[in-house]
């Protein structure tokens, strides 16, 4: 449980750690929350030659209410998303999420640009950015650049990041009616399931998580939605559903199905 050698630098700005990541490469790893690099690095399954810590830069931890939306910063914390009046009137959707995830612990150290650039295929953000068709912004030797939720992630652990860039933020639209479902493994808190529904009018936007490789809208579900939860049948249509020892495919597949029904009639 003993971490390979590494050499650590703070950076003091975006441009100090994205320098840092164009000059290391694949030896550097950034370190925002650290509840996924740390445990990786202990086990030695993550050996970087240099961990790069951006927490302290200047604007990445704060919590802006806009005229249409809501901008976190990327290094804010789970805590600090949870206790925010500005995400709790403005996004209750992303406040239930947060409820639901991890512990105290590791509420209080990790951060939502970190869950994100790490792209956890069980974890909870994921399924909120894409239901609530958010913006990332990332910063990297070729300046910022913006990335809709629904083209970031591009398989397990795999996202658009660049190799030089980091996220800065997220763009979030206020959403009057939104809802987060789970059925979570009950050791780590991962989600098994997670459903994140937007209200837009008439129609829905459905984000789901754990079920396969990859975060996904389930577009199937939106196109037939009809007011109720029938079109939660389709939760899974034209997906590669997950099998591991926490739920094999089919007890996956039906509890995705259940837990959209339950976040389209909430």
């Amino acid at each position: 449980m003993i971490p390979a050698k590494f050499d650590y630098i703070k950076a003091s700005s975006v441009s100090e750690a994205v320098n840092l990541l164009d000059k290391h490469g694949f030896d550097a790893k950034i370190l925002s929350g650290g509840q996924s690099l740390l445990p990786a690095m202990k086990l030695r399954l993550n050996r970087p030659e240099v961990v790069i810590d951006i927490n302290g830069i200047a604007g990445m931890n704060t919590i802006e209410e806009t005229g249409d939306g809501v901008i976190i910063g990327a290094n804010c914390t789970h805590t600090q998303i949870l206790n925010s009046e500005v995400v709790y009137k403005n996004l209750n959707i992303l406040h239930q999420t947060v409820q639901t995830l991890g512990d105290v612990q590791v509420r209080n150290r990790g951060t939502i640009g970190g869950s994100l650039a790490h792209a956890d295929p069980s974890a909870d953000y994921p399924a909120v950015v894409l239901a609530c068709e958010a913006n990332i912004e990332v910063e990297g030797k070729n300046g910022k650049r913006t990335i809709a939720a629904t083209d970031f992630f591009e398989g397990i652990f795999t996202t658009a990041l660049a190799d030089d860039e980091i996220i800065i933020a997220v763009h979030f639209p206020k959403v009057a009616h939104g809802n987060y479902q789970k059925f979570y493994q009950s050791a780590s808190r991962f989600a098994i399931v997670g459903v994140a529904v937007v209200h837009d009018g008439n129609a829905v936007r459905v984000g789901i998580t754990g079920v396969s490789d990859t975060p996904y809208r389930a577009t199937e579900v939106e196109k037939v939605y009809s007011g109720n939860g029938d079109a939660a049948e389709h939760a899974v249509d034209g997906v590669e559903v997950m099998s591991d020892h926490f739920a094999d495919t089919e007890y996956r597949s039906h509890l995705a199905k259940v837990m959209v029904k339950r976040a389209l009639e909430a």
